[in-house]
């Protein structure tokens, strides 16, 4: 296997060239430059693994170069090389991006260990933007699936955010409406894309825990603390913290959270010393804040603070033309995932979805997809297996035109109407036959799902359609 490119930069040609016969001699290609102008160009055309670059070149300074790869994003790993080593230059060499700081005279089996650490750290560099490219590609816009015109404008909105220097973001919506995927989208579509992205549920968490687990804390802190430990604010320095369900933070955490994002500063549990983060936070509440500041459950400074920036994403009955491509792209998803050979939807499944209102939004259509594709027999997705609440929502919501304003919850939890016995009586045939009639009515003739709304067989059904001479009920 070939070994991967060194590019030698050096205005010295007996430096140049004494590199170039030593590391040629351990089999590594070489290419040359004695100049920054050389270099740039060499960079551009070798796409070399490892820089050896002299600090002081004739044309430029190395350090020079050195920032310009670095805002470029090209270039691999680079080590520096200079005669008069300063603290502040390896400082700054350092800070933008170069992997190690030789001094000259260079111990040639000294550097060859740096370069072959070199190499280590190129291609682990290599696997990691790759990785993260795969990433972005999975959590990008791409994935907002719908063409609404509302979806398309807040789409246009969110990547207008997502590539300013927008430091905080409020996202509102109800629960399922896409708050997290538009949160990842806002992160991987902006500069940050190659920093950690960090997400944590606010109301999954004690006050206590939580406070650690947001600005970390120190050896000692409080019982269990036997080590020190990093908070997020630490670990998602440079990229973005994702604070789901904001509005369940307890007033103290949230006058901690406003010191953060006004001064950029903060202090583990336990700790004396102020340490700071270069962080976009990302809030998203389902709950109405603006009636959280008035009834005071949440700080008004901070919610001001919060939603300098703030889209609202709309519930999935406000985009009711974006349910069918929604629909089709999780069939498509689930079809890979579950190996199943299911080719697209029924005109029945399609009218069944457009009729249901989603108060779950997009999770709760997804999941009815999912569940709908585990239990699917057939080569197009039906609406045998779908939850009766899609399929018959009228008997199945509270206020619907066959409740009567009567309801009643049963053990597995549905809401069904309460029957009563009308007041001159009836018989047990004709209740049974006008159940059996209503349910056809129900699966618009579809005997399979009628037999599933009755939880009798479809034999047991056909049986009752007989005796009460209902075989053409559609």
């Amino acid at each position: 296997m070939a070994k991967p490119k060194i590019l030698i930069v050096d205005d010295e040609k007996l430096v140049r060239v004494s590199l170039q016969q030593y590391f040629e001699g351990q089999g590594y290609p070489v290419v040359l430059a004695e100049n920054a102008a050389q270099a740039a160009a060499r960079m551009g055309e070798e796409q070399p693994a490892v820089v050896l670059l002299d600090v002081r070149l004739p044309d430029r300074s190395g350090m020079e170069l050195l920032e310009e790869w670095k805002e470029a994003g090209v270039g691999g790993a680079v080590v520096m090389m200079t005669a008069d080593p300063q603290l502040d230059d390896v400082k700054a060499a350092i800070k933008l991006g170069a992997y190690d700081f030789v001094s000259k005279p260079l111990e040639f089996d000294e550097l060859s260990v740096t370069v072959e650490n070199a190499l280590e750290a190129s291609e682990l560099r290599r696997q990691v933007r790759t990785l993260r490219d795969e990433v972005r590609k999975r959590m990008g816009y791409h994935e907002v699936v719908g063409d609404s015109k509302t979806i398309r404008e807040v789409m246009s909105f969110v990547l207008k955010v997502a590539r300013s220097e927008a430091s905080t973001i409020l996202i509102t919506g109800e629960s399922g409406t896409g708050k997290d995927l538009v949160a990842k989208v806002l992160h991987y579509e902006s500069s940050r894309a190659e920093k950690p992205f960090v997400a944590i549920n606010c109301s999954a968490i004690p006050e206590t825990l939580l406070e650690a687990e947001l600005f970390g804390h120190e050896r000692g802190a409080f019982t269990d603390a036997k080590a020190l430990k990093k908070g997020l604010f630490e670990v998602a320095d440079q990229g973005t913290l994702f604070l789901d369900e904001i509005g369940e933070m307890s007033p103290f955490l949230q006058a901690k959270l406003l010191r953060v994002l006004e001064d950029h500063s903060f202090r583990r549990v336990g700790g004396i010393r102020d340490l700071s983060a270069d962080v976009r936070v990302i809030a998203t509440s389902n709950r109405d804040l603006e009636l959280a500041v008035r009834e005071k459950r949440f700080r008004e400074v901070l919610f001001y603070r919060l939603s300098v920036v703030s889209l609202t994403l709309p519930p999935l009955r406000e985009r009711k033309e974006d349910i069918l491509p929604l629909a089709e792209f999780f069939v498509r998803h689930y079809s890979q995932k579950f190996r199943k050979p299911v080719e697209g939807m029924t005109p029945e499944l399609e009218r069944a979805l457009l009729n249901y209102d989603w108060p779950g939004n997009i999770r709760e259509l997804k999941n009815a997809i999912e569940r709908a594709m585990i239990l699917e027999e057939s080569v197009r997705l039906t609406p045998t297996y779908l939850p009766i609440r899609v399929i018959a929502p009228e008997t199945t919501r509270p206020g619907g035109k066959e409740a009567g304003g009567s309801w009643q919850t049963l053990p597995d939890g549905r809401r069904v109407p309460r029957w009563e016995i009308p007041a001159g009586g009836t018989s047990l045939e004709e209740v049974e036959r006008m159940l059996v009639e209503q349910a056809l009515k129900q699966a618009r003739g579809n005997q399979s799902l009628a037999a599933r709304l009755l939880a009798i067989s479809r034999d047991a059904l056909r049986y009752k359609m007989k005796k009460f001479q209902l075989e053409e009920t559609k």
